[in-house]
């Protein structure tokens, strides 16, 4: 929910956004671990990938918002690998530079990895090597 609001002392508006918790959201790690969900984390991971390029921040909300809602159906609990898996096909409709950035690091792939995951973005380019 968005409300404008104005400071009593000073008169200065400015909006303030405000969204509803039911219950503390767990990830759970490959190691076997949990911790809390953490949107913030996740959207700096998916802004960090989507640097420099024509991603509008709506479309970075709407995955995260995404991502949230499954941990939500899942009852309160996603793993890890789900939450990277739903981020590199949400980068993959979004912007496919972002997808092999966030690919490169997630999967940490080398350089044969990297040209292979682009092979299968562009198969109708061929490779000039």
């Amino acid at each position: 929910m968005r409300r404008r609001r104005q400071c009593s002392d000073c008169d200065f508006r400015f909006t303030t956004y405000e969204r509803f918790e039911t219950e503390a959201l767990q990830v759970l790690k490959r190691g076997g671990q949990r911790q809390p969900f953490d949107r913030v984390k996740l959207r700096g991971g998916l802004e960090r990938a989507s640097h420099k390029r024509p991603v509008r921040p709506e479309a970075i909300d709407a995955l995260v918002d995404r991502v949230e809602a499954a941990a939500r159906r899942a009852g309160g609990e996603i793993p890890a690998a789900r939450i990277g898996e739903m981020c590199l096909a949400g980068l993959k409709r979004i912007d496919q530079v972002a997808y092999l950035q966030f690919a490169a690091v997630y999967r940490q792939l080398d350089v044969e990895d990297v040209q292979a995951e682009l092979d299968q973005l562009t198969p109708s380019l061929s490779r000039s090597n």
